[in-house]
Order: C-alpha cells, then sequence, then structure tokens
C-alpha cells in the first residue's frame, strides 16, 4: 500500500511539474505573439457563438453584445496646461492668454480632466486608443462597462498615426475581435461604440461612405487643424492617413472607440469627424485597423513604431500637372523628389517618374501608397511599378529606416530658412542646467536669455527666462536644436511649449507673419 501510495504521489507531482511548465512555456510563447495570433489562440479556446452578418432587416444586438463589454471609458487627468488648442480665436489671443497675465496669477492652473474611448484587444489589459487621447496624460484611469476601475501606463503612442497603446493591470478582460479592415465595403453597414459626450456605453449605426479618405487633420497641432491641406503639403507630411468614413454617429468622446462589422469584428478605431460646429454632421472618420495591427504591435514590442521608408516625396495628378509635365495618366503619384539614400534611389526611380501600383494593387492617390507601407517595417520589400515616358516597369525595393533619410531639396531649403525664422524671432538661447529642468520636472529645454528689439518675442511679450521644452512638436536642449526644429516649420506658425513654473506647461503658436 504504501509503495502504491507513493506511486501515485509521486504521479501527481510530477504531472503538477509538467502542467506547470507547460503553462509556463505557453505564457512565454504568447509574450511574442501578435495581437492577432493572441487573439486566434483565445478564440480557438473560446469559440462561443459565430455572429452572422445582418441580411434584411438589420438586426444588431448580437454584434453590440459581443462588442460593449470590450470598448472603455478612459479618463484622463492633465496639469493645467491653458488653452489644448480647442479654442477658435486667433494665435494672437493665445499669447495673451498666456504672458498677458501678472505672474502671480500664473500659478493657479489647475489641473484638466478629458475623456475618450478605447478598445481591450487583449485579455491581459492591452487597449488601444487615439494618440490624441492620452498625448498630454499625467494620469490615465480606465472604465470598464461593469464599472470596475483600473489606472493605465502607456506603452507607446504616435502621432503620425494618432494611435496609442495604453495598458492596465488585469487578465481575463473581454475583448473585441480584430477584423479585417481590406474586406470592408462602401455601403456595409458598422457599429460605433464608445463615450461620446460624456455619456456611458453608446452604439450607433450607419455604414461605410468611403475608403482611403485623407482629411489632414494629422498634419497640424489641433488647433490648426482643418480640412482644405494642399498638394506640396501632402507630399511632405509625415502623417499618415487613409481613413474610412461612416456615417454612424460619432462625437467628442467617441475617440479611440470601436468601428465594427455586423459580425461584432474591429475593422477600424474611430479618430475625427468633420462638422462645422464640433458635434455630429454625418461625417466620422476610423483608423482601418489593419494598419492599426501593426502599430500597436511595434508599441508593444519596441515601444515606438518602426516605419519602412520608400524615400520619395510625391503629389498626386491633377489637371494642371499633367499640363505642365505633360502627362496623360490619370491615376498614380507624381515623383518630385528623390532621396539620396533612400530604398527608391537605390532601385532606380527617378524625379519626374509615375508611381501606378504597389505590390501590384493600382494606385489611385497618395493613401494607397502610404497605407500600405505604413504596415512594413525596415528591410521589408515591395514591388513598386511605375512609368517613365510613356512606359511601365516594376521594381523590387527594399525599405529603409529613419535613420537612412537624407535631405531633399525642400528639405535643405527648409534648413536653409530655419536661420532666418531663428533671427525674425528675435531672441537668444541658453541650454537649460540640468539643475533647473529637475526643478521644473522635465527632460529637456532651452532658457530665453535675451529677448532683442524688435523680434516677434518682444512683439508677443515673451519674457526671459521662459524655458522652452520643444519647438514644433522636436525636444530642444541646445541652439543647434532650436534651428534644426525650426525646419519644420509649417504654415509661417511656429509651435512652442515652455514651462513658466514647475506643474504649468504653455503650449502657444507664433506667426511669423503679423
Amino acid at each position: 500500500m504504501k509503495k502504491i501510495g507513493a506511486t501515485l504521489l509521486a504521479a501527481i507531482v510530477g504531472g503538477a511539474i509538467a502542467v506547470g511548465g507547460f503553462k509556463l512555456f505557453e505564457q512565454k510563447q504568447m509574450d511574442n505573439m501578435t495581437f492577432e495570433e493572441r487573439q486566434k489562440v483565445y478564440y480557438a479556446s473560446n469559440p462561443g457563438e459565430e455572429i452572422m452578418s445582418s441580411t434584411g432587416n438589420p438586426d444588431f444586438t448580437q454584434a453590440a453584445a459581443a462588442v460593449t463589454p470590450g470598448v472603455v471609458h478612459i479618463q484622463v487627468t492633465m496639469s493645467g496646461r491653458g488653452n489644448r488648442g480647442g479654442g477658435g480665436g486667433s494665435p494672437f489671443d493665445m499669447f495673451e492668454e498666456f504672458f498677458g497675465v501678472p505672474q502671480q496669477r500664473r500659478g493657479q492652473a489647475r489641473p484638466q480632466t478629458a475623456s475618450g474611448s478605447g478598445v481591450i484587444i487583449s485579455p491581459d489589459g492591452y487597449i488601444v486608443t487615439n494618440n490624441h487621447v492620452v498625448e498630454e496624460a499625467d494620469k490615465i484611469e480606465v472604465v470598464l462597462t461593469d464599472k470596475r476601475k483600473y489606472e493605465a501606463k502607456v506603452i507607446g503612442r504616435d502621432p503620425n498615426f494618432d494611435l496609442a497603446l495604453i495598458k492596465v493591470n488585469a487578465n481575463g478582460l473581454p475583448i473585441v475581435k480584430l477584423g479585417n479592415s481590406d474586406n470592408v465595403q462602401i455601403g456595409e453597414w458598422v457599429l460605433a461604440v464608445g463615450y461620446p459626450l460624456g455619456l456611458q456605453s453608446t452604439v450607433t449605426a450607419g455604414i461605410i461612405s468611403a475608403k482611403g479618405r485623407r482629411i489632414g487633420i494629422l498634419d497640424e497641432p489641433q488647433q490648426q487643424r482643418g480640412f482644405g491641406m494642399g498638394q506640396e503639403e501632402q507630399m511632405i507630411s509625415n502623417a499618415v492617413e487613409s481613413f474610412l468614413q461612416t456615417d454612424a454617429v460619432i462625437n467628442r468622446g467617441n475617440s479611440g472607440g470601436a468601428l465594427v462589422n455586423a459580425r461584432g469584428e474591429l475593422v477600424g478605431i474611430n479618430s475625427a469627424i468633420a462638422s462645422p460646429t464640433g458635434t455630429y454632421a454625418g461625417y466620422g472618420f476610423a483608423i482601418p485597423i489593419n494598419l492599426a495591427k501593426k502599430i500597436v504591435d511595434d508599441f508593444k514590442e519596441f515601444g515606438s513604431v518602426k516605419r519602412g521608408y520608400v524615400g520619395v516625396t510625391f503629389t498626386e495628378l491633377t489637371d494642371e500637372l499633367r499640363k505642365e509635365a505633360g502627362i496623360n495618366d490619370v491615376n498614380g503619384l507624381y515623383v518630385r523628389e528623390v532621396l539620396k539614400n533612400g530604398a527608391a534611389a537605390a532601385a532606380g526611380i527617378q524625379k519626374g517618374d509615375i508611381l501606378t501600383k504597389i505590390d501590384g494593387r493600382t494606385i489611385y492617390s497618395s493613401p494607397d501608397l502610404q497605407e500600405h507601407v505604413a504596415r512594413l517595417r525596415p528591410g521589408d520589400k515591395i514591388k513598386l511599378t511605375y512609368k517613365r515616358a510613356g512606359k511601365e516597369k516594376e521594381v523590387t525595393l527594399t525599405l529603409k529606416g529613419e535613420e537612412a533619410k537624407a535631405k531633399t531639396e525642400e528639405e535643405e531649403q527648409a534648413s536653409a530658412s530655419a536661420a532666418e525664422i531663428f533671427n525674425k524671432l528675435g531672441a537668444s538661447f541658453v541650454a537649460a542646467p540640468d539643475a533647473k529642468k529637475k526643478e521644473l520636472g522635465v527632460t529637456s529645454g532651452v532658457v530665453v536669455s535675451q529677448v532683442h528689439r524688435g523680434g516677434i518675442f518682444e512683439y508677443f511679450g515673451v519674457e526671459r527666462g521662459l524655458l522652452i521644452t520643444k519647438i514644433n512638436g522636436k525636444p530642444v536642449n541646445s541652439v543647434d536644436d532650436v534651428e534644426s526644429a525650426l525646419a519644420s516649420t509649417r504654415r509661417n506658425i511656429v509651435r512652442i511649449s515652455g514651462v513658466p513654473e514647475k506643474g504649468s506647461t504653455v503650449e502657444f503658436n507664433v506667426p511669423l507673419q503679423y
């Protein structure tokens, strides 16, 4: 009996060790999987009931029930930062607000709050949302539909895609199934799920109105965002826009929420609306999930986006350009410049070529190229078809990363004009001492050491001693950094972030023409 008992005990212990070892191995395997692969494992273990696409009279009850628990309310707390860019006044008004008040009043800035939505894509707490929902957050709180609350941390974010990945410390959370945005059809029914206008979880229905929309909303800070972007500005932008357009009702607070098809599959992350009033007017825009998948996987693996670059600047074909360049083609992108050390130059593409296809797919507009490339990383290969002198050729390119980027003629000119902008500002800068940065709680900065007569800083009352942390969104730590950042000035507006005192950040625009 004792022998049998010992044998049984050994078998139980051995089995437990084996199971434990397998679980540890399984967890390590999961850690190395993409979010899409994780979801396949999840749904293989938890098949549930297949939700069928609606036919006849639409019935979205199954899709809504499946998706709603996985869409969360994101509540953000920020330090007092003055105007976040939502006002409609001129750039001059902001200077009065930030610098036209007595010194003793500047310390009275109170913490601000904002809210948005997010989508749980992994049971262990990974949530995708918009960059603009969390970019200024000091504290992020996530509230589930069952009222559970968690504090979240940012894993990665990128304004060029308006995407962010955050994480809460929890397991066994409900998730929203990732779909395939490439299969979405114009006219297809979709649901928008989120937390608009301070309301609790809300579901609205509509259709896909268009695909591959570029609206220019990511190219400027929020206070400058609009829809009238010109071709020349399109070709030098680092932002990637290829939105799904929908007429499902989307409002403030829906940002970062889910756009799902009638089967309850996530096809987009709601991001923006076009409206003359700031509220729903029938035009909402969502980031395609096939683009978002790659971005959030990058966030998880690297903390930032690893972008591959073709190495060209381009513009879409217009009647004016066709006449100017003697082009008969209707579709394609006209190559304006070729980066000296880029992938396109290595493949023999030249200025004046017309890019017509990428990996066999016709290029109708800039999003067709940008979204496809944005899903890839440096080292990946693409087939690019182009026309030169009426003859079509195909080449294979190996995408290069940021470090391989060279300056185009436009960038060289911008660099040259940076010195002119520097002089117009009428100020001198010195690197902020480490003690000063520590005192103000910042990691970068230059101090305005002098304000010269007749300059823009003097005109607007910018004072000596202001610590500037960023110019045009780029951290600055030296005079060279300031000049380099000024080279990316667009529309004659210099964007500046400063810290007058600890816990108080100001962000303002400097118009170069006034």
